[in-house]
């Protein structure tokens, strides 16, 4: 027996949920329709096509991705708080989040979370370029902290493994050296601990008594 009622938000969290799951492939009219349990002209009443489902699909991860908002008492703390909040929802989503590239959203997806860092930047009085390569310094962070992750996770498995390549001679002779390299890296205090260090640097350049910072590169 199908269903009666269906919204268009109901039709686009199912098939999110299919996508984050099983990627674009498996999301077809007929298998979205069975997920919730209606017919499928009436997916098509809601969201039109399959091309059209996923343009809204589209949108709707665009918009989710520009809910990130800063929390904690300081500067420091809110900018880690985005930085954080974006690593997890790039996390969340990666399949949703190619689909975006593929329809070059990409920098339209990221303009809320830039401007929530720009705020906090200029609250720690950092203007202009400086401020400018700050916000794009935590944004290049956080995606590339991302896309290290999940070629790690994606990759063979190795030999010989990190275990098998330290050992002291390898490490400088440095035991302690060589058994933490061999160990598996602990991914959320890595990026917990360069995050810290990269905010600290930046917004040390807006403290007052603090020479400025020459930017990166000719000057423009």
């Amino acid at each position: 027996m199908t269903r009666t009622a269906l919204t268009s938000e109901e039709v686009l969290a199912t098939a999110a949920r299919l996508v984050r799951a099983h990627g674009p492939a498996a999301l077809t009219m007929r298998r979205l329709a069975t997920e919730l349990g209606t017919a499928v002209t009436s997916i098509y009443w809601h969201v039109g096509n399959r091309e059209s489902l996923l343009d809204a699909l589209v949108e709707r991860t665009v918009r989710e991705m520009g809910e990130i908002h800063p929390i904690g008492r300081t500067p420091h703390a809110r900018i880690v708080s985005v930085a954080r909040a974006l690593r997890t929802a790039l996390r969340e989503r990666p399949q949703l989040i190619a689909m975006v590239h593929e329809r070059g959203l990409t920098e339209r997806m990221f303009l809320p979370a830039q401007q929530a860092l720009v705020r906090e930047m200029h609250t720690a009085g950092l203007r202009g370029r400086a401020a400018a390569e700050a916000v794009r310094a935590v944004q290049f962070q956080v995606v590339g902290y991302v896309l290290v992750e999940r070629a790690r996770e994606r990759s063979p498995e190795q030999h010989p493994s990190e275990g098998e390549l330290w050992d002291s001679p390898t490490a400088g002779h440095d035991p302690a050296l060589a058994r933490a390299l061999a160990a598996p890296a602990d991914t959320e205090r890595l990026f917990a601990a360069a995050l810290e260090a990269v905010v600290a640097s930046l917004l040390a350049a807006g403290e007052p008594g603090t020479p400025a910072r020459r930017p990166v590169g000719p000057a423009s």
